[in-house]
């Protein structure tokens, strides 16, 4: 293996955004270190393999597993050298991970990872602490404020991976995002496990709306998204912020998981269903056309064929611009682990998923179509075949619809652009740009 080959590392991000920006921190720091890093390349070619995991749920940490194995092979076939694993799932399963995996050189969990670049004969860089690589299109990027989560719900081993809500310090923050808008970045998607919380800890106060605030200040930043909001003592004056100003997008990522007051004290969320209307109900009223991303969950233990028709009503009622659906999956010590039986078959919990999500696909549909003859503000992520592929404010990457414009138009990814919307299906737009 050539000189340079040893210096490279493959870097292999599994689960959600909050994990890619970690494996971005640790990219600019083995950078810094001279090394040359490739982030989930088709194949790895260099000698060093990391790999940042997720263990949230049954699916992301099978995918996890697979991908260790796969590696293991290739390690035991020559084609790399060395296999670290770090992140989420490690985290979780430490112990049983290093006895059943003697491939990997070495496991770390989701906080101990700048012991990896010591392994690797680096030096740890604590001035490019606010510092990373992007591993996005460099026109948008993850803002992470928090880490952890205070939440106690049923179903949810994310506080048992990740420990106790931990705001990141609003200095640190305000610096990381005007680094990453002197390289180029014009939208942040602000993130955590709940941002609603942020604040309490450092400054015993919500602070989520001061702190997107002072970044909407930052030059060149033109949109602001925010995702992952928590609906009990959800910080309402966000809603002002989001209203009044222009560069926060009208969207809001919040989680609200069901409906039913038996399901919400069984899942111990700490709202009633009084409360959540209450609350979508505001968010629409105080941010006229905010569009709303929630995610709901089917065959919790305990979801009765009541409670799941009325989470069917309440989807239909509320017809919300963006939503998922996950079949509910019974995690190893949590409180329904400990405390409930996990008594509804898959295929009952899938089968009611998918009614949701038939539902929710003909809901999707209507509200695009009325959208067709509309102008919006666009920006370009990619080209793609025939098509520009871009997003409107109302509109995440990679989990929400898009726009697609002919190539014919000549754009360029990165750049904003008043669209006009010629077209709808379920989950896309058509459009063509204004000249």
């Amino acid at each position: 293996m050539t000189k340079q080959g040893k210096r490279r590392v493959d870097v292999i991000t599994l689960g959600c955004s909050k994990n890619l920006v970690d494996s971005e921190f640790l990219i600019r720091q083995f950078e810094a270190g001279g090394f040359s890093v490739e982030h989930d390349a088709d194949q790895a070619k260099g000698e060093i393999v990391v790999i940042n995991t997720c263990g949230f749920i049954g699916d992301a940490k099978e995918e996890s597993i697979d991908t260790i194995l796969d590696f293991a092979e290739a390690k035991k076939e020559g084609r790399i050298n060395k296999l670290y694993v770090m992140g989420c799932l490690s985290e979780r399963y430490f112990d049983q991970l290093g006895k059943e995996l003697p491939e990997v050189d070495r496991f770390y969990g989701k906080f101990n990872w700048k012991e990896l670049i010591s392994d690797l004969g680096s030096t740890y860089r604590p001035d490019l602490v606010n510092e990373r690589s992007l591993t996005t299109p460099g026109h948008y990027a993850y803002l992470k404020i928090s880490e952890g989560c205070n939440r106690s719900c049923s179903y949810c081993a994310i506080p048992i991976i990740t420990g106790k809500h931990k705001s990141k310090p609003m200095d640190d923050l305000l610096e990381e995002a005007t680094l990453l808008a002197s390289r180029g970045v014009k939208e942040l998607q602000v993130i955590a496990q709940d941002l609603s919380y942020y604040g309490l800890d450092l400054y015993k106060k919500q602070m989520l709306a001061p702190l997107v605030e002072k970044l909407s200040r930052i030059e060149g930043i033109e949109w602001i998204r925010l995702h992952y909001a928590y609906p009990a003592a959800f910080p309402m004056d966000i809603l002002d912020v989001i209203a009044n100003n222009s560069r926060v997008c009208a969207y809001m990522d919040i989680a609200l998981q069901h409906i039913s007051d038996n399901m919400l004290k069984m899942m111990k969320r700490h709202v009633t269903k009084a409360d959540t209307l209450r609350l979508v109900k505001n968010m629409r009223e105080k941010v006229p056309g905010i569009h709303l991303r929630t995610t709901m969950i089917t065959g919790h233990p305990g979801e009765t064929e009541e409670d799941f028709s009325e989470l069917m009503e309440f989807v239909k009622e509320m017809r919300f611009e963006r939503l998922g659906v996950f079949p509910y999956s019974h995690e190893e010590d949590t409180f329904a682990w400990k405390n409930y039986q996990d008594n509804i078959p898959q295929d009952v919990k899938q089968a009611r998923a998918d009614e949701i999500m038939a539902l929710q696909r003909d809901i999707s549909r209507e509200i695009n179509e009325t959208k067709v003859g509309t102008k919006m503000k666009v920006i370009i992520d990619r080209k793609e075949e025939d098509f520009f592929i871009g997003r409107s404010e109302f509109d995440s990457p990679e989990v929400d619809p898009e726009v697609l414009i002919p190539v014919s138009e000549k754009l360029k990814p990165g750049n904003f652009y008043e669209v006009e919307i010629t077209g709808a299906e379920d989950y896309d737009l058509y459009g063509t740009v204004i000249k």
